[in-house]
C-alpha cells in the first residue's frame, strides 16, 4: 500500500471513529442535561431516588462534554490535517487512558482498604438514618441500593439494632423488606414506603447483607465488567497509535514527497 493510501486511510478511520463519539456525547450531554432538569419524571417512572439520579445526569453530563471534545479534536484535526488539533487530541487520550490505568491499579491494590471504607460510610448512613420523617439524598440511595440488590444493612439485618442511633425500636428501613407480590385481583402491589418500618415481620426482611450482594453482583459481572474495560482500553490505544501515526507524518517533508508521489 502507497503512503498515501496510507495516510487517508488512517485519516478515515480516526475521523469516522471521532464522529461516532461526537455524535455519542452529544447524546450522552443531551441525556444528562433532561435528566437534570426533569429529575422529577424520571424519579416517579424509574422509582430512583432524586439524589442518585442528580449524580448520574452529572456523570451522563462530563462524559458528554469530554466524549463531544475528544470527537471534535480528533475529527476536524484528522480531516483538516491541523497538527495542533491531533496533538491536543492524543494528549487528553493518553491522559484519559492513563488515568484508567492509575484507578485501576489502585482499586486492586487498597482493595482492602477501600472495602473497609466503604463499610464504613454504609454504616454511618444507617446509624443517621432518620427514625421518623422523610430520609435525605443520601438516605433514599441507600434504600435504591437495598432494593436492586435485595439485601438489608452492609453485613445484615442486625446492623439496624445499634444502641447508639435514633430511637426507631428495632425497626428496619421500609427498604430492607422484600416486595409484595402483585395481586391479580387489586392490582399492582404499592411501592414501599420510604422511612423505617417498626412492625416488620422477620419473613419479610431480606436474609442477606448488602456486603453479600455486592460480592454476588461482582461475581456475576466480573467478565462483562473486565471486558467492557479491555474493550475500552484496546480502541483508545488504537485511536492514540492512528493519531501518533498522523502527527508524525504530516510534515512539509512529507507533504512535498507525496505531491512527488
Amino acid at each position: 500500500m502507497s503512503p498515501r493510501n496510507c495516510l487517508s486511510l488512517a485519516k478515515g478511520f480516526l475521523f469516522l471513529f471521532n464522529l461516532l463519539f461526537f455524535t455519542l456525547g452529544s447524546l450522552l450531554l443531551a441525556f444528562g442535561l433532561w435528566v437534570l432538569f426533569d429529575r422529577h419524571s424520571f424519579a416517579a417512572v424509574l422509582g430512583s431516588p432524586l439524589y442518585s439520579l442528580r449524580v448520574w445526569s452529572y456523570i451522563f453530563s462530563v462524559v458528554g462534554v469530554v466524549s463531544m471534545l475528544l470527537g471534535f479534536l480528533g475529527g476536524l484535526g484528522a480531516c483538516k490535517e491541523i497538527r495542533a488539533m491531533l496533538l491536543m487530541y492524543f494528549g487528553i487520550l493518553l491522559l484519559l487512558f492513563a488515568a484508567q490505568i492509575t484507578v485501576g491499579v489502585i482499586i486492586y491494590t487498597q482493595r482492602v482498604s477501600l472495602a473497609t471504607k466503604v463499610a464504613t460510610y454504609a454504616q454511618e448512613l444507617i446509624r443517621g438514618y432518620p427514625a421518623q420523617g422523610p430520609p435525605g439524598d443520601p438516605h433514599e440511595s441507600w434504600d435504591a441500593i437495598q432494593q436492586q440488590l435485595s439485601c438489608c444493612g452492609w453485613n445484615g439485618a442486625q446492623d439496624w439494632d445499634h444502641p447508639d442511633g435514633p430511637p426507631g425500636d428495632g425497626a428496619v428501613a421500609c427498604s430492607c423488606l422484600q416486595e409484595p407480590a402483585p395481586n391479580s385481583t387489586h392490582g399492582p402491589s404499592p411501592a414501599l414506603p420510604h422511612g423505617r418500618c417498626p412492625m416488620a415481620d422477620p419473613q419479610d426482611i431480606f436474609p442477606r447483607g448488602c456486603a453479600e450482594g455486592v460480592q454476588g453482583w461482582l461475581a456475576e459481572n466480573l467478565v462483562t465488567v473486565v471486558g467492557a474495560c479491555l474493550g475500552i482500553g484496546l480502541m483508545e490505544l488504537c485511536l492514540l497509535m492512528l493519531s501518533m501515526f498522523l502527527v508524525r507524518n504530516l510534515d512539509p517533508d512529507y507533504e512535498k514527497m507525496l505531491r512527488g508521489l
